[in-house]
């Protein structure tokens, strides 16, 4: 009988069914670092959204099987030492392809028409004392016939472009893949920093793509440019990007960061700009999305029982 362990049940908010194979099924709301070993001793499955799974950890779990990661990324678990181990590692996939999108084009649209310049405007009964019937204090910018550049042409990556394409957005791109999409122009990352109004990176986070954007791709771009990230806060120099947001020479918009959750000395936490949002990591987390993993949660678990596992990392 297989026994399932859930590290972190309380980052799904969805209704998981049940395996139609005999176990045990043990939920844990959060689990610490250091009560991973003793919460998934004797387990054959370990369910993990974000509670990372280390080499050490691994070797003293001699009955672990799988790994069914809760989310996509799988930069918390060791995955070397799991393929030494002979486990089996699967996350989910495209689960959120209309959440991550959604959240992206807020995020580009709240920026672009300065909302939250106005919103707090708004709040401070300025609009109340205007000679005007509007307020016209901060620029607002369009979204056709600007440039998005999607750095990262995956299944989010290409509903990222078509939302932009809808807005009247060209859409250019540069990714690991080979891009085959007719509609997209595939351009250097140097290029595509340099000439793009809106860039929106969708990439995992790896050894090779960490702080991909620093101070020298941040120089790139153009003034008044937006770098959206709702990927891996990794992915980005976090110090670099402050210096320049204090500068106010590009905007952002982001929904993760290197920590999360973050500590205090984390320099976007401390920023207070009208030209940067941040959003605590909720773009995957619509109702929709969250039901569609818990529904390819289980149906990873359920093929690796019956010995054709899918998704396989």
């Amino acid at each position: 009988m297989q026994r399932i362990v859930f590290l972190d049940r309380d980052s799904l908010r969805a209704n998981v069914r049940v395996p139609a194979f005999e176990h045990a099924w043990e939920d844990h709301a959060a689990t610490a670092v250091e009560d991973v070993v003793a919460r998934l001793a004797g387990a054959t499955v370990a369910i993990t959204n974000k509670v990372p799974l280390r080499a050490d950890a691994i070797a003293r779990l001699p009955d672990l099987k799988m790994v069914a990661v809760a989310a996509t990324g799988t930069d918390n678990v060791d995955l070397a030492a799991c393929r030494a181990a002979g486990i089996v590692v699967a996350n989910i996939r495209n689960y959120s392809l209309v959440s991550v999108p959604e959240h992206c084009f807020t995020l580009i649209l709240a920026l672009r028409r300065n909302l939250r310049a106005y919103a707090a405007d708004v709040e401070a009964g300025k609009w109340e004392t205007s000679s005007r019937f509007c307020l016209l204090d901060h620029p607002i910018g369009d979204l056709a016939g600007t440039r998005l550049g999607i750095i990262g042409y995956g299944a989010l990556g290409r509903q990222v472009a078509s939302i932009a394409r809808a807005f009247g957005m060209e859409v250019v791109a540069t990714s690991r893949s080979p891009i085959t999409d007719t509609n997209v122009t595939e351009l250097p990352l140097d290029e595509l920093l340099a000439t793009s109004q809106v860039v929106s990176l969708h990439l995992p986070l790896t050894d090779a793509t960490r702080h991909m954007i620093g101070a020298r791709e941040l120089a790139l771009m153009q003034p008044g440019a937006l770098l959206i990230n709702t990927a891996r806060g990794g992915l980005v120099d976090e110090a670099a990007l402050a210096n320049v947001l204090m500068e106010g020479r590009i905007g952002a918009g982001f929904d993760v960061l290197s920590e999360e959750p973050p500590g205090s000395n984390n320099p976007l936490l401390r920023l207070r700009l009208p030209h940067f949002l941040l959003t605590p990591h909720i773009a995957w987390a619509s109702f929709g999305a969250m039901q569609t993993l818990a529904d390819m949660l289980v149906d990873n678990i359920e093929a690796w029982h019956a010995g054709t596992p899918i998704n396989v990392v």
